[in-house]
């Protein structure tokens, strides 16, 4: 079956199928939740940030996805939220030890190199860019917390691979200059 027939009949009331649809996908997930932000740590490994992603998405009983697309920006959002809630626990003993600029290189440092004042300033610009661009902002979401490369974001929001290219390139200069100051 389908992924997007599978999110239909999981929005008719059949809600195992989006069980269905994380087993589809799970070699997927999986690879792109590898070199994310928090695979360094112990305790959030991708196999970890994928099972929370599954979580967050079949509690939330109003969310209705409707495509491949939607899955996966609604997967990044988790996956977002799932390294924000996991730095703030890590941050709570540390309150403003050890703070390290960041670089919005094609990735951002992984694992324990990305300090817990790094993904808040982060996840403020990325709430500062969908003020202003919520495409780009889907586009650094897709491309750095579900590591999806610009092929693959270009398929699921309907545009040219150079188009995806260009929106990061803009979402991560607006980042890097909302981060710089």
């Amino acid at each position: 079956m389908e992924i997007t027939e599978l999110l239909a009949r999981a929005r008719g009331g059949e809600p195992e199928r989006l069980a269905q649809v994380f087993e589809a996908l799970y070699p997927e997930l999986r690879r792109i939740a590898q070199g994310r932000p928090g695979e360094g740590s112990t305790t959030l490994t991708p196999t970890v940030l994928v099972h929370e992603a599954f979580l967050r998405l079949t509690e939330n009983r109003e969310l209705a996805l409707s495509d491949r697309r939607h899955f996966f920006a609604c997967a990044a959002r988790a996956m977002r939220c799932i390294v924000l809630d996991h730095a703030r626990r890590r941050h709570a003993g540390k309150r403003g030890g050890g703070l390290a600029p960041v670089t919005l290189d094609e990735h951002l440092p992984v694992g324990e190199d990305v300090g817990d004042s790094d993904v808040f300033a982060l996840d403020q610009a990325l709430d500062a860019l969908d003020q202003v661009n919520p495409r780009q902002r889907e586009v650094v979401e897709l491309q750095f917390f579900a590591g999806l490369t610009y092929a693959e974001i270009g398929q699921l929001l309907g545009c040219a691979e150079r188009t995806a290219k260009r929106e990061w390139e803009r979402g991560r200069a607006f980042l890097y200059a909302q981060m710089s100051t």
